[in-house]
């Protein structure tokens, strides 16, 4: 039973992967080499059946590293802001505010006391903290090789780590206030929620050519099938109608300068409309 949840966690989740190797590598250090064994036998045949998929997925990313400039920003590269907005996007959700050198204190205080407190839960329960702990030294290796430290790839282990509170018994009113107070916090305010793409998609004005980034173009698609939207990667300034819309998603991990292309060619920003994190922004050609 353990090897069929093994198999649909990896069909549907390949960051499943760190968890199942910490699994796989327990076994080995608790000495228990038969069910070591059997798990790896068991495990060889899902990863046989994927490997075409996956084969191809890696070149894919290969070629985007090479030809997206910032693609290894979306991946998760090793650095001090992805470490260390794993441990406070545990504890604190989806959560920003500004100024971020407030925020980065208050979240970094409560970060720290939430993570005390788990690793006293780990200190009474070993093997959860193995568990927790491992998955995420093992993406981070990996990471030197291929970008993976997104703190979203490890998510999962919320689970692990909520038990491991649950472990440390004292304080427990304190932590049970401090996490239902950030999830009404997030619920109630929808500046926090995911793209607002439906509202985007139905205030474009359908009078202008839309550009943006192809790729990251499906959302559009989605909510309105009659909309066209244009190439910004492969902007003519030259060939451009007087007032254009640009759709700026993702721009950034392109390293697409078009604010610059546009503003040296006589275009100003005449509006910019934002739709929770994600924008249009409407561009005139300047008369003077």
């Amino acid at each position: 039973m353990m090897n069929l949840f093994f198999a649909l966690a990896f069909f549907t989740f390949y960051g499943s992967i760190f968890f199942i190797a910490t699994i796989f590598l327990y076994f080995l250090y608790k000495k228990n080499y038969k069910v070591f064994i059997q798990n790896i036998l068991y495990f060889i045949p899902v990863i046989l059946v994927i490997s075409p998929l996956l084969y191809h997925q890696f070149i894919y990313s290969k070629i985007a590293l090479s030809s997206v400039s910032n693609w290894s920003m979306v991946l998760g590269k090793v650095n001090i802001k992805n470490l260390l907005l794993i441990p406070i996007k545990f504890s604190i959700g989806r959560i920003s505010f500004y100024p971020k050198m407030i925020y980065w204190i208050v979240s970094g205080i409560w970060t720290a006391w939430v993570f005390k407190k788990a690793l006293t839960g780990g200190l009474k329960n070993k093997q959860l903290f193995f568990l927790f702990i491992f998955p995420l030294a093992l993406g981070f290796v990996l990471s030197f090789f291929t970008p993976m430290l997104q703190y979203f790839r490890f998510i999962y282990l919320i689970v692990l780590m909520s038990l491991l509170l649950g472990r440390s018994n004292r304080h427990g009113w304190i932590l049970s206030i401090g996490f239902i107070t950030l999830c009404l916090v997030y619920l109630l305010n929808p500046s926090f929620h995911r793209e607002d793409w439906k509202s985007l998609v139905k205030n474009l004005p359908n009078n202008k050519p839309i550009y943006m980034i192809m790729s990251s173009s499906d959302p559009v698609k989605y909510y309105s099938r009659n909309l066209t939207t244009n190439d910004l990667t492969s902007l003519r300034v030259n060939e451009l109608e007087k007032e254009i819309i640009v759709i700026p998603y993702t721009s950034d991990i392109h390293g697409l300068d078009y604010k610059g292309l546009l503003t040296k060619n006589g275009y100003r920003l005449k509006k910019e409309v934002s739709f929770r994190e994600v924008t249009y922004e409407q561009w005139s050609l300047s008369t003077k």
